[in-house]
């Protein structure tokens, strides 16, 4: 994991506010939403965390969502992953078509 994925992860626990480089999480009333490169790509909650591409499906997204999924769900079983320039969805180790706004709970 990327050093700002793990403070991106760190601010999302600590309930705080966060803005390195082109990611940022804004917290409210215990809702983080990540914004990569102003965008929404996620949504963290107590019992979700929603995963969006934020109309840009690049490597830079898949390495941040990823980092929420293994921080905020079972890296084991979830994930997004490419395969013939395609993005899927892992969620308890079935596979999905990649769907922006899918919840993983």
């Amino acid at each position: 994991m990327r050093k700002i994925e793990s403070q991106m992860n760190a601010a999302i626990h600590a309930n705080k506010c966060w803005k390195s480089g082109n990611t940022e999480v804004v917290t409210n009333a215990g809702l983080s939403t990540v914004y990569l490169h102003g965008n929404k790509i996620a949504l963290v909650d107590d019992t979700s965390l929603t995963v969006f591409d934020g109309g840009w499906q690049s490597n830079t997204t898949k390495s941040r969502l990823n980092a929420l999924i293994n921080e905020f769900c079972n890296g084991f079983t979830d994930g997004v992953f490419q395969k013939d320039f395609l993005w899927f969805i892992r969620d308890n180790n079935e596979v999905k078509n990649f769907v922006s706004g899918y919840v993983f709970s």
